[in-house]
C-alpha cells in the first residue's frame, strides 16, 4: 500500500495480521551552532536544518482517529514540535510488542534521526503534510 496521508497510515496499520504499535518521535527544527549565512537561508526556506528529538510516544492504531487528534494530544506536552517521525512495530502472533521491544525500537529511531538516517520513517509536518526529508 502506498501511504500518502496519516489516514493511509492508520488504515495500513489496522490491516496488519499482528497487533501493531505506532511509534512517534516528535522533533524540533533548529540550526547548528555557528550556522553559516547559507544554512540560515536554507533553514528559513524550510530546506535545511537539524531535527532534535523532543518526545516519543507509542499508540495503537485503534487509539487514533485523525492527525488532528494526535497533534492536539502532543501539543499539550510539547507545544513547539515541527516534524513527527513514525514507524510501525508489529507483535508476534496475537501478542502486541512488549515494553522492552518498544523501548528498544525508540532508541534505534532516535539514533537514526540524530544521524540523519530518516528515509526508513514516515515524516509529517505539524499541519499533517507528509514530507520526504533528505539527509
Amino acid at each position: 500500500m502506498n501511504i500518502a496521508s496519516f489516514t493511509d497510515l492508520l488504515t495500513a496499520a489496522r490491516a496488519q495480521p499482528t497487533p501493531q504499535r505506532l511509534l512517534f518521535v516528535f522533533t524540533g527544527a533548529g540550526l547548528p551552532e555557528g550556522a553559516s549565512a547559507e544554512q540560515v537561508a536554507q533553514f528559513t526556506a524550510q530546506q535545511a536544518g537539524e531535527l532534535t528529538p523532543l518526545m516519543y510516544v507509542d499508540k495503537s492504531p485503534l487509539e487514533l482517529s485523525t492527525f488532528a487528534v494526535l497533534t492536539a494530544e502532543s501539543t499539550q506536552l510539547i507545544p513547539t514540535w515541527d516534524v513527527v517521525f513514525v514507524a510501525g512495530l508489529g507483535g508476534k502472533g496475537q501478542l502486541a510488542p512488549t515494553h522492552d521491544e518498544i523501548e528498544g525500537a525508540f532508541q534505534r529511531m532516535m539514533a537514526a534521526i540524530q544521524s540523519g538516517a530518516v528515509q526508513q520513517f514516515l515524516a509529517f509536518r505539524r499541519n499533517g503534510e507528509l514530507v520526504q526529508l533528505i539527509a
